[in-house]
């Protein structure tokens, strides 16, 4: 059973990236001292999350969380916004494939960073005016240790008021509705399922872990089911 807590596949790259629940933890806790320690952000403030299922998507989404802050998620559409009536950003994580074409609808921003999603977390070769590459930003802060408080069931989770407490419990109910369970090792096609209740909170708060593919060659899902110990498949 491999150790890690997810697993990053890329057909098309043929990258493997793996992070046991210690290394998520340590770029949560990078990301969360980067928002919190840099950036100046408190609990309250909002970020746009405009990025595909991914383990650095993963370490953003826990470190806002962790830090108190509210999410929008791609397009605003999991919050009930629209671009047009999108909420006063203080934070955007848009990928880097996707920056020009939401300039004109991402709402500004204080802080903007852009993710490339090279293999590794590799450093983006070409960033945009206005905004800084996460990779490097975050692991500046690698070995920060976490928030010192964990959020309350009470607090927004999302933009739209959603708590904590609500959203785990969806999380739980979708986790509950898959057949996930603890133990699972859950197999996740990034181009279909891009809803982090989904692909991201609903095994968490199962206790299972994740295998994210993106560009999944299907003539070869039987090895990487095999392969990865895969229990359950989304």
């Amino acid at each position: 059973m491999s150790e890690h807590l997810i697993t990053y596949y890329d057909g098309v790259t043929g990258e493997r990236t793996g992070l046991t629940p210690a290394e998520l933890g340590a770029w949560v806790a990078a990301t969360a001292a980067l928002l919190t320690g840099e950036c100046g952000l408190k609990r309250g403030s909002r970020a746009g999350v405009l990025l595909p299922p991914h383990w650095q998507t993963a370490a953003v989404l826990l470190g806002a969380w962790a830090s108190g802050i509210e999410v929008a998620f791609r397009g605003w559409g999991a919050a009930g916004l629209s671009p047009d009536t999108g909420p006063d950003l203080d934070v955007t994580f848009v990928e880097r494939r996707r920056v020009d074409s939401w300039l004109e609808d991402v709402p500004p921003a204080r802080f903007q960073f852009v993710l490339g999603l090279a293999p590794g977390g590799a450093p983006s070769p070409d960033v945009p005016q206005g905004y800084r590459d996460f990779p490097p930003a975050a692991r500046a802060h690698l070995g920060a240790a976490p928030p010192p408080s964990g959020v309350a069931v009470g607090e927004p989770a999302t933009v739209d008021g959603t708590t904590f407490g609500e959203y785990g419990a969806a999380a739980a109910a979708v986790a509950t509705a898959r057949g996930i369970i603890t133990g699972d090792r859950v197999l996740v096609d990034t181009t279909t399922c891009e809803e982090p209740l989904i692909w991201l909170m609903a095994p968490l708060t199962a206790g299972a872990s994740i295998v994210l593919c993106a560009n999944a060659d299907r003539s070869r899902l039987d090895e990487l089911i095999t392969a990865e110990a895969i229990t359950r498949v989304l």
